[in-house]
């Protein structure tokens, strides 16, 4: 059921989840009522998605809670809001301990609209391009929403932040969901002081209420930051804690995750010569970006003979730093010529002139223009004349791509009409492991051409080659279900993970959400090749019927990678 709530003069769209989906049974999220229709990218745990693109777009400016896009590294921490404090201390003259009455009562409360967007939004391009160590985020990991809470300036204020002189120099902050990388960590990460403190500049808010309801778990239930302009993955959820210091934050998942790396470095080399410590590939601001929502992927559209009209193209446009989008751009012929759009600007800028929000563009084109052309792609501009480049810089953790967003137009070789002309539109991927997409490897029904005959090598069988294959039945395969006796298929090969529990980046726990069962798409949709590398060295079989003691050669023990080994984290 929808409903919409006036909240800061914005209209605020509420689209309710009342039921814990039945994916969420069996895991530590099994109390937080989802949105069905939100597509997983992570498999069930942690629960990570974005909403499906269409519906992202119905809803306009500002985005359902329920629909808003959930980026969590483990589960959301079950917190109360009458005995939940945040710790605040370092360079302060006044270390306190704040209620949340206290933030309701002590400080003038905000309400602001901000969008929020993931450093991944659109990585599934670059992982058809080469796989990162990112799970695929499609076109609508982003969001806007109408926060209400107080200034970060005036708790620091409050609690006697000291001058830069005495090493005020930054501010860390950190949530209550304690994860497994790095040895055990909080979720934490640091801003700078003047971000902290220039109100003007950057707005950065404690809210405790998301388009007018206390926030939801999965949005950091009770208190978390908001920094308008940045990366999601500065916004801690679930605050607990704030630190003043003069350096920025030590912890791992501040260090391992939201950096854009060369293009030249991979995972391995990123961990031996320490790039994830290069202070300069560190991500905070938003860059420039935007995407088509209309025509959707897969949409057709039919014309008959002698059609004449316009078709309404449609999407969106953001940028960060509170720069505002100027202009934004379709071309239909591979970028020789470019078209402007019209915009639609919902937000207020703030009296700094800040622009915090993503914004809407549509262009009408002819429908005999779309015959023509093959391709269509779109670009933004903002006040600081940045722009979108052609092509995206792959990285290793798939971060920030921004590049022309490109959709194919497709005149169907069997009309949907009798007598008719049919254009299908198709995006160039679709989030997570949904199928489909221009950039997704087609496959082909033609047989590869057989290659000349290989001369025969007599080498000695290998160790691997001798070992006999074992086949288990699923049966079977369920009753191994505890952390000291784990089993799972992948693939149809049956894994003994039993001695890798203690070990694994994602904990224990992620491993024995799927004890005993397939899998497959779990696995998927989290891990990279090499992960799957790692895999084999622990198969113990196969799933079937056949002989035990039968020969196979396929199960060949795989090097385990550097990255992997050391905890690698994906973003």
């Amino acid at each position: 059921m929808a409903t919409n709530l006036l909240v800061g003069g914005y209209t605020c769209p509420h689209v309710t989840a009342n039921n814990v989906d039945e994916r969420d049974q069996k895991t530590p999220d099994d109390w937080i009522p989802r949105h069905p229709d939100l597509i997983r990218l992570t498999g069930r745990h942690p629960f990570n998605c974005e909403p499906p693109l269409p519906k992202l777009a119905e809803h306009g400016f500002i985005t359902p809670v329920s629909l808003h896009y959930v980026r969590n590294h483990g589960p959301p921490p079950k917190l109360d809001w009458d005995t939940h404090k945040i710790k605040i201390d370092g360079a302060v003259n006044n270390p306190v301990e704040l209620s949340m009455n206290d933030l309701l009562t002590k400080f003038e409360q905000i309400t602001m609209p901000v969008t929020l967007v993931c450093a991944g939004n659109r990585r599934k391009e670059q992982n058809m391009h080469k796989q990162g160590i990112g799970f695929s985020w499609g076109a609508a990991g982003l969001g806007t929403s109408v926060w209400t809470g107080v200034r970060l300036r005036d708790v620091l204020d409050y609690c006697g932040i000291k001058s830069w002189s005495e090493g005020a120099k930054h501010v860390c902050m950190g949530g209550a969901d304690w994860l497994p990388g790095g040895g055990g960590s909080y979720y934490a990460t640091s801003i700078t002081r003047h971000v902290a403190m220039d109100w003007d500049a950057q707005n950065v808010i404690l809210a405790w209420e998301q388009n007018g309801q206390r926030l939801t778990p999965d949005h950091g239930y009770p208190i978390r930051v908001v920094i308008p302009g940045y990366i999601g993955g500065r916004m801690i959820k679930w605050l607990t804690y704030i630190t003043v210091t003069e350096q920025e934050d030590s912890t791992h998942y501040h260090y391992h995750d939201n950096r854009v790396l060369p293009p030249g470095i991979d995972a391995e080399r990123a961990i031996a010569e320490r790039w994830w410590y290069k202070p300069e590939y560190i991500i905070n601001d938003l860059n420039i970006n935007s995407a088509i929502t209309s025509p959707g992927h897969d949409e057709i559209v039919t014309l008959m003979s002698g059609a004449v009209g316009t078709y309404k193209c449609k999407g969106y446009a953001y940028s960060g730093g509170g720069r505002k989008v100027t202009r934004v751009e379709l071309s239909f012929d591979e970028g020789v010529t470019w078209d402007l759009c019209t915009l639609n600007h919902p937000e207020r800028p703030t009296p700094a002139g800040k622009h915090w929000c993503w914004c809407f563009w549509e262009f009408d084109v002819p429908y005999m223009r779309l015959l023509r052309s093959k391709q269509m792609m779109v670009r933004a501009w903002d006040t600081g004349l940045n722009t979108q480049p052609m092509n995206f810089t792959w990285n290793v953790m798939g971060m920030m791509n921004n590049c022309t967003f490109k959709v194919r137009i497709h005149d169907l070789k069997e009309p949907v009409v009798p007598g008719g002309l049919s254009l299908q539109f198709e995006h160039p991927t679709q989030a997570g492991q949904l199928p489909g997409g221009w950039m997704v490897p087609k496959q082909t029904e033609e047989a590869t051409p057989a290659a000349a005959p290989a001369k025969k090598v007599e080498d000695k069988p290998t160790a691997a080659a001798k070992a006999s294959t074992k086949y288990f039945t699923e049966e079977e395969v369920a009753k191994h279900t505890e952390k000291d006796d784990c089993w799972f298929i992948y693939n149809g090969k049956v894994y003994d993970a039993t001695s890798y529990m203690d070990d694994h980046p994602g904990g224990a726990e992620s491993i024995l959400l799927v004890a005993g069962e397939d899998a497959t798409e779990e696995f998927d949709s989290l891990h990279s090749e090499k992960a799957r590398n790692l895999l084999e060295q622990y198969c113990i079989g196969e799933v079937g019927a056949g002989e035990v003691g039968t020969s196979d050669e396929s199960l060949l023990p795989a090097e385990e990678t550097l990255y992997e080994k050391l905890g690698g984290e994906g973003a």
